[in-house]
């Protein structure tokens, strides 16, 4: 038997790379900002400027300095939410068929259709 739960195979995810998310949970909370990474295997995404961790690096031939370099860590999909570009707040969504039977995700609170 193959699915996502063998895990075999991804995990479908309803927040894609280039969307506008809020953190709900942890030391973050509250903040706004892109995704620039999603990984379904791990079920997490990283945001833009949000959990910031520090990474010990030695000097290569990329970076001749070397030292403590800052970047952007993974956060687990279920502390962040989609912000509606309509609405302005965080909000749950919805997948809706349209007409042409395209398969979009929609805001549960105004309706507008996220997908482009």
């Amino acid at each position: 038997m193959s699915g996502w739960r063998t895990g075999e195979d991804t995990v479908p995810m309803y927040i894609k790379k280039g969307d506008v998310v809020m953190v709900l949970a942890g030391k973050e909370k509250g903040k706004t900002g892109k995704v620039l990474k999603v990984n379904p295997k791990k079920q997490t995404v990283v945001v833009e400027k949000v959990n910031f961790i520090k990474r010990h690096t030695r000097p290569t031939k990329k970076a001749p300095q070397g030292g403590i370099i800052e970047k952007e860590g993974p956060l687990h999909v279920a502390k962040v939410n989609l912000v509606c570009p309509k609405c302005t707040t965080h909000v749950r969504i919805r997948k809706r068929m349209l007409d042409d039977g395209r398969k979009v995700r929609a805001c549960v609170k105004c309706g507008e259709i996220l997908d482009q």
